[in-house]
Formats: structure tokens, sequence, C-alpha cells
């Protein structure tokens, strides 16, 4: 970066401070960490002196102050594992969700807005800034489609582990007579591309629609076609925006979306042609679950990739999924290492 003519190439320049900007802060987060993890064993060896010398009782708050140090600590060093089972091209920068609910009408698409609101929550949580491109209200209740892009450090490769089919199975709050019922979401995830990534699009393979923006907005946003859909036509690809003020920022914001989505795409088609070779064909299809979220007649989220599980079906719908995303983590970079070996 000190060399002279760096900044001839702004794209280069650009990803390589991208680059370095995010070591220098992993860099830090590892320096901070292990200074926490000496700080910790002093303190668990004063912890030891002080119980010795005046009894555990006595010395009962200072362990609790270093059990609460430890427990931070420990946070601190998952964070940093978590970051080593990221190994793609794309994982550690933004992503675009966007949720589909399937058959079942007003039940499906009321979960397609529960998922949301759950992702939502969880990049809240994360400190990730999340903005929806889109979201499409259902006819009674919940939503048709929606769209959102989630900016934070591996979002991409994070949230890599939540495409797929989702399945909740509950006593529906739309039935009269108080029936089960169950209902698939599709999530599809693809990483947020910069402009300098090279995605070939022929403007001969688009169809562009405009449409009058759905929900709250405004005057502006509910009386003009502001909203823009491009569908590509090859892949059958469909993005919409309709956030923006205008319908050429919605144009550019689709276009970039579209972009997102070939992308991924691409990587899916790789990855596919990856299982074929070592014999594990996994179908990716509508019908294939990828979770289930069962809130009667118990309650019950389980991973069937995984078989991790847990009964805090609140927790999870709040947003705490952490522990079913590091559980394929750690699963798909674990079959990763098998690949190289076998290779």
């Amino acid at each position: 970066m000190q060399q002279p003519g760096f900044w001839d190439d702004k794209h280069v320049a650009a990803k390589v401070s991208s680059d370095y900007r995010r070591a220098r802060r992993r860099l830090d987060r590892f320096g901070r960490t292990r200074a926490e993890v000496e700080d910790g064993e002093a303190m668990v060896e004063m912890a030891r002196e002080e119980s010795a010398a005046s009894g555990p009782e006595a010395a009962a708050s200072f362990i609790e102050e270093t059990w609460q140090s430890l427990s931070e600590t420990l946070s601190h060093l998952a964070r940093l594992e978590e970051e080593r089972l990221f190994s793609g091209e794309y994982d550690d920068g933004d992503a675009m969700l966007t949720i589909h609910p399937g058959a079942g009408g007003t039940e499906s698409q009321d979960w397609a807005e529960m998922l949301l609101r759950m992702y939502l929550r969880w990049a809240d949580n994360r400190g990730f800034k999340t903005e929806i491109n889109e979201a499409t209200a259902g006819d009674d209740a919940g939503l048709k489609s929606a769209t959102v892009t989630i900016h934070g450090e591996n979002a991409y490769g994070l949230l890599s582990a939540e495409r797929g089919v989702h399945r909740l199975v509950r006593i529906s709050p739309f039935d009269a007579a108080n029936r089960r019922h169950t209902s698939f979401t599709a999530v599809e995830v693809s990483p947020l591309v910069e402009e300098d990534v090279e995605v070939e699009i022929d403007e001969k393979d688009l169809r562009v629609e405009t449409y009058r923006a759905s929900g709250a907005g405004g005057q502006h946003v509910n009386k003009t076609d502001s909203a823009v859909r491009i569908t590509h036509i090859p892949t059958g690809t469909v993005v919409q925006c309709q956030n923006e003020r205008s319908q050429i920022s919605n144009r550019a914001t689709a276009m970039k979306l579209l972009k997102a989505r070939l992308l991924e795409l691409e990587e899916r088609k790789r990855a596919e042609e990856m299982e074929k070779e070592r014999g594990e064909v996994m179908e990716i299809a509508w019908g294939s679950q990828i979770r289930s979220y069962v809130l009667a007649p118990y309650q019950m989220v389980k991973d069937h990739r995984t078989g991790y599980e847990t009964g805090n079906t609140q927790a999870v719908l709040d947003g705490g999924i952490d522990g079913l995303i590091h559980e394929y983590l750690v699963l798909k970079a674990g079959t990763a290492s098998g690949q190289q070996g076998r290779e």
C-alpha cells in the first residue's frame, strides 16, 4: 500500500485496502483475546489463593467476577474459531437474503414473515446493518416475498448455512378448528458482489417491469410506478426492488441483486459438481428441508443436516441461530478437509 502508484488502479487498490482493514481487525481481535486469556489465567490463580486463604464463601464474589470474565473470553474465542471455518471466496463479505413462501397460502406467507423477523433480529444481535430491498405483503397476512441485504463481516459465510427449505409445524392461528399445519418456506442466500466483479449479463436476456410499490412509504411510493422487477430469462431468476425513491435507483439496486443471484447460481453449480465427484449427490430442491421448527405438539428446532437440535424455539425465532449455524459450518469445513485429503 505504501508503494508509489498504488492508487493508479482504483479497483485493485480498494480491494487491497479492504483486505488490509479486515486482516487488521482480525489481528486486533486476536491480540485482545490473547490478553484476555492471560488475564483470565491470572484471575483464576488469584481466585484459588483467595479461596484457600479466606474460604470459598468469602471468595464467592471474586470467583463470580472471574467466571464472568472467563465467559466473555470464551465467547470471543468462539468468534475466532468461527472465522477459521470460512474458506469461500465471498465468505467474508455482505449477503443478500431472499425469502419465498411455499404452497399453503396465508399459513406459509406468515411463516415467511416470521423468518424475516428472525434474520433481522439475528443481524441486529451481531451488529450487522440490514436493508430491506423488497417486501411484498401477503393477501391476508405475512409476506409473498422479501429480499434483504445484510452488511457485516462474514455475513455471507454465516448465512450460507441458512440456504434451503425451512419447515414449520404449529397450531395454525388462521384455522378456526385449531388444527396443526405444516408450512414450507425457501431461503436463498447470495454474496453481494463488488462493482468490479465480472458477471456477464446480456441486456437482451433481461425482462424489466415496473410496478407500483406496495406497503407504507408515503405519497410518492404509493402513486408512481417506481418499483422495478427484473427477470433473467435464461435462468428464470427474478429480482425486485422497491425501497428506493426513484425508478432509476431501484433498477440500479435490482441489477446489483441480480448479479449476486447469478453469482450464487454459479457457486451452487460448482458445489454440485464437487458433490457428484465424491459420489454424494445432494438434491437441492423445494422438498428437501434443511431444518424443522416444531411448535406443536412439542417444541423443538432441529437441523437435519447436522442433527443439532434445541427445545428453546422462542429463542431461535428471536434470532438465536448461532448454534445452528456453527454446527453446519463445522460440518462443512470437515467435509471440505476430507475432500482435500482424498485429492
